[in-house]
């Protein structure tokens, strides 16, 4: 945190990086809810080893921050298959060598056979992922981690979109993030959280992609949630 500024530093550069790389776009998209969002968040596009490399630093650096315990890392397939490696690694590099597994979306029958692939899934489990629109890739996770005697205890995301989940096509007062936190009983960290991209669009009120702000802000004050 920058002293006296109420910013979080790591999420400002989190946001900058994401803009650099193209993975944070700016227009009209429309989101798996069917509404149209004025950005777009791809961390597919984080797709070269720089950009991996760097994403896992603020991976890392937040998951430490954040004090929570943890015995292994699970990368719920398939976005969280790289994203999970790639943290498992940096952490490694900053000292803290940490098992880490992953799932297969279909069971193999030959070799090893089954869906869970590396490190026996056990103790506490810290699930990577991307971002959280419904909770439903966090329930599968969980259920896979306890189906193997482990305990679901923490996930850690890239963005909290801070906005209403859907429910049978209808909006519900919490959001994908609260229901895993709250209901489903998960630490939950972000390195990046939608209140902090909208600093940033302030913050750069003088640039283009300042521009953005307002319709950034009217699609919070609809779909936002504290």
């Amino acid at each position: 945190m920058v002293a006296g500024s109420g910013q979080d530093q790591l999420a400002q550069d989190f946001v900058q990086f994401s803009v650099d790389s193209g993975v944070l776009r700016f227009g009209q998209f429309k989101t798996k809810a069917g509404r149209l969002s004025p950005y777009f968040f791809n961390a597919g596009l984080f797709d070269d080893g720089a950009k991996l490399g760097r994403l896992a630093q603020f991976y890392a650096q937040r998951i430490l921050a954040s004090g929570i315990e943890f015995d292994m890392i699970f990368g719920p397939a398939y976005k969280g298959i790289p994203l999970a490696a790639a943290v498992a690694i940096e952490l490694a590099r900053l000292g803290r060598n940490i098992p880490y597994a992953y799932n297969r979306k279909e069971a193999k029958d030959h070799g090893e056979g089954g869906t869970l692939v590396g490190a026996p899934v056990r103790g506490k489990v810290l699930i990577v992922d991307d971002v959280m629109s419904a909770g439903t890739a966090a329930r599968e996770a969980i259920a896979i981690i306890e189906a193997a005697g482990a305990v679901p205890y923490a996930v850690a995301i890239a963005l909290d979109r801070q906005e209403k989940a859907t429910e049978g096509g209808l909006d519900v007062d919490h959001s994908a993030v609260q229901y895993v936190r709250d209901r489903l009983g998960l630490k939950v960290c972000a390195i990046a959280k939608l209140a902090d991209l909208l600093q940033y669009l302030e913050q750069h009120s003088g640039d283009a992609i300042g521009a953005h702000h307002q319709q950034v802000l009217a699609y919070r004050q609809r779909y936002g949630v504290e």
